[in-house]
């Protein structure tokens, strides 16, 4: 069972996850349609994922999420 944190959550339903395998780190993006529009998880690699267009609020907040894993010193 992978394990996964949402990533962003749109206004009909759809939202989108970053998944991580326990067993070997590997990480991807997981889309979970609506109910009306089927349902049905899809697994993405983030590659993949990053490359897609149109490049949507999901993209925009997994760049944020892979930003806050930057420590960067305050400005002077």
């Amino acid at each position: 069972m992978s394990e996964r944190r949402e990533l962003y959550r749109d206004t009909n339903g759809d939202a989108w996850f970053l998944g991580r395998e326990p067993a070997n780190g590997h990480a991807f993006i997981i889309h979970q349609p609506s109910a009306p529009s089927g349902g049905r998880l899809t697994h993405i690699e983030l590659g993949d994922f990053l490359r897609s267009e149109p490049k949507g609020p999901e993209h925009q907040a997994l760049l944020r999420l892979i930003g806050t894993l930057v420590n960067v010193p305050p400005y002077a």
